[in-house]
């Protein structure tokens, strides 16, 4: 009678343990039928974002964040070194506008204009990158029009 005692503590003790260690492997039946609230999409969650893409995209491609320039069809190797927190913004319909700088494996500098959408922060997706400045020099600029923001060409 002990040693079913001794081994049902003991079996008590390794479930307990085991269900403390990986609590969020098993989601209990009260926390799976809480309703989930959309993490708000704030300047902090658009850098967050774009530092995991680019992070997730460099590891997976050799710890580079790469890309083709539109302008040479050249490959560009590049390391995040900043995102521009005064450049974050919503620019409607579940669209968003994030800057960053970049420097690349040559030498050169690059800021990188990304787009990304989504309807929470847990689901944005980048769905454009563009090079705005290479070296300082811009590309192309923003102007307004009726409303729009567009790219114009620079001279």
């Amino acid at each position: 009678m002990k040693t079913i005692i001794i081994s049902l503590i003991g079996l008590a003790m390794t479930v307990a343990v085991y269900g403390q260690e990986h609590p969020t492997e098993h989601p209990t039946a009260a926390s799976a039928e809480l309703p989930t609230k959309a993490a708000k999409i704030d300047k902090h969650s658009l850098a967050a974002s774009i530092e995991q893409f680019v992070m997730h995209d460099s590891a997976i491609k050799g710890g580079a964040f790469l890309m083709v320039d539109d302008r040479t069809g050249k490959a560009l190797n590049l390391r995040l070194e900043k995102i521009h927190q005064e450049r974050l913004s919503n620019i409607g319909n579940d669209t968003y506008f994030v800057c960053a700088d970049f420097n690349s494996t040559t030498g050169k500098t690059y800021d990188l204009d990304f787009f990304m959408t989504g309807t929470s922060a847990n689901d944005l997706k980048v769905t454009e990158i563009t090079v705005h400045k290479e070296n300082g020099q811009e590309r192309y600029t923003w102007a307004e029009n009726r409303g729009l923001w567009v790219k114009k060409a620079s001279k």
